[in-house]
């Protein structure tokens, strides 16, 4: 499966204001990296993934349409999966955005 090209430019225009930004296919979807860290990414099975601070991920997790990222079997904190269900408006999809790039701001430069 693609990843879904209108909520990949949704999230292209609101990381455009932002310096550092690059956009990247991987894992068979489209993320988007500031100053080399990966904030977002519009996922081939749907949805957003979305960089948190670690420390923070269990808390996410108790919102409606966030769900645990799982790579190779296992969860990887740092990272939630935001159903596309969550993300249909602006108003929606803009807070997920805003977490993940100013996390990704908030790393050490690539």
């Amino acid at each position: 499966m693609a990843y879904d090209a209108d909520l990949a430019e949704r999230v292209r225009e609101l990381v455009a204001p932002e310096r550092g930004v690059e956009e990247k296919r991987m894992f068979g979807g489209l993320a988007f990296l500031i100053n080399g860290n990966m904030a977002v990414a519009v996922s081939s099975k749907g949805g957003l993934m979305v960089r948190v601070p670690p420390e923070e991920t269990a808390a996410y997790l108790s919102r409606e349409h966030v769900g645990p990222m799982i790579m190779a079997g296992r969860e990887t904190r740092g990272w939630l999966r935001v159903s596309a269900d969550g993300l249909g408006t602006k108003r929606q999809l803009s807070p997920w955005v805003a977490r993940g790039v100013d996390y990704a701001k908030s790393l050490p430069a690539k």
